[in-house]
């Protein structure tokens, strides 16, 4: 347990860890490449490392050298493990390995937590047996553990897929498309929900060397054959995480910079600070970093679809705020590390905060916060987004603290430091 003691913010800088989404993606990429990779400045979290540990597991020549991975690309050979790889919680890890699972030949298990247990994987799974794999489930109604029967030489071809629940179940099937004989024809059948996150998939694999041709978010054309080009792979900061910190200067009327972000960055949670904005803040782009100062704050309306990372940290700015707050088109937010909707209306609730889950929205009152001792429900977000109420509500209390290892070991001393 971690009470939060009120303060006035003193350090206007913040230096945050390299993104994780970038992190998962390149290492993959790299794991997949011709050659010797490396990674600077990676995030080097629980569901990073289990990402990477998973990776050795497939026979990936891995070292770290300080604020470095160093990987020996095999050009796209996998190979099965002795053992099934455990995941715990992280469903970024589970969904892009699925993938490249398929890519090796024999039987992989991947498996983890119950909270990933109850974390659909379905839509994923409908998609890469269209391209003749074979995936066992089970449980039979599309949730982790899976047994995946590679045969190495994936043909390709057209393939449906649904990324309404999840943008993950695209990025996978997209990082594997270079290493299919034909490649592959994507079409999106659904609205895809948190599309900055394909955004970076495509991103990460241009950077490697892969050309893809796309019609917005509905067509994906990867030619078969394609390898991904060893190099070095710079990992900008994670949005996500800067969010925190733009939240505490929100609703402590200070100034806090995260250092080394650029507001042309692909991350999609970026785009924060204009939603901080609308309620009232001042928002400055320089070369140093991103700036939010704080002021009165007004409730608003804002569409999270893009930014579902954003929701409980959005949701505490709006406890503070004059008026009603309505976060909508986040339904997938239900199916997250714990169901974050209703985690954040019993939460906010015990709070005295008045709030509502809907099955898209969450409707927020702002007023006067107090103290108590906050669920984390495992949940890294739902721990840091209470974080910031506790700046300005004294009685806050972390009860599983720890749980933020699994994106940002670092939070509570770079939470100290301001």
């Amino acid at each position: 347990m971690l009470k939060i003691t009120p303060k006035k913010i003193k350090t206007n800088l913040v230096t945050i860890p390299g993104s994780k989404s970038y992190t998962h993606r390149f290492l993959i990429i790299s794991a997949l490449s011709n050659g010797v990779c490396v990674i600077a400045n990676p995030l080097k979290s629980e569901d990073t490392f289990l990402t990477l540990s998973a990776l050795k597991n497939l026979g990936i020549n891995i070292a770290e050298d300080n604020n470095k991975i160093i990987i020996n690309g095999t050009s796209g050979k996998i190979y099965a493990p002795s053992s099934p790889i455990y995941l715990k919680g992280s469903g970024t890890s589970i969904r892009l390995l699925t993938a490249v699972c398929c890519l090796g030949k024999g039987k992989f298990t991947l498996a983890g937590n119950k909270a990933l247990s109850s974390r659909p994987i379905n839509d994923l799974i409908s998609a890469l047996t269209q391209i003749e794999v074979l995936i066992n489930c089970p449980d039979k109604q599309g949730f982790p553990p899976l047994e995946i029967i590679g045969n190495k030489n994936i043909a390709g071809g057209k393939v449906n897929i649904k990324a309404g629940k999840s943008s993950q179940y695209l990025s996978a099937l997209l990082m594997i498309a270079p290493y299919t004989k034909k490649g592959l024809d994507i079409t999106v059948t659904d609205e895809p929900v948190s599309k900055p996150y394909i955004d970076i998939t495509i991103e990460a694999m241009k950077q490697a060397g892969v050309k893809i041709e796309r019609d917005g978010y509905k067509k994906f054309v990867i030619k078969g054959e394609q390898t991904y080009k060893n190099g070095t792979y710079n990992i900008e900061p994670d949005a996500s995480a800067a969010g925190y910190f733009w939240a505490a200067a929100a609703i402590t009327k200070s100034s806090v910079t995260v250092k080394n972000l650029n507001k042309e960055s692909k991350q999609g949670d970026i785009n924060f600070p204009k939603i901080l904005e609308q309620m009232g803040c001042k928002i400055k782009y320089t070369n140093n970093g991103i700036t939010v100062t704080g002021a009165n704050l007004t409730g608003i309306q804002a569409d999270m679809s893009d930014m579902p990372d954003m929701v409980p940290t959005l949701a505490i700015v709006a406890a503070f705020a004059k008026g009603e707050t309505i976060i909508k088109n986040v339904g997938h937010l239900k199916i997250k590390e714990s169901d974050r909707l209703t985690a954040m209306e019993t939460e906010l609730n015990k709070i005295g905060i008045k709030a509502k889950a809907f099955e898209d929205k969450l409707i927020i009152k702002g007023g006067k916060p107090k103290g108590a001792a906050i669920t984390t429900y495992d949940d890294h977000r739902i721990a840091m987004s209470f974080a910031i109420a506790g700046l300005k509500t004294d009685g806050i209390i972390i009860t599983d603290e720890k749980c933020v290892d699994k994106s940002f070991p670092d939070f509570w001393k770079t939470f100290e430091r301001l």
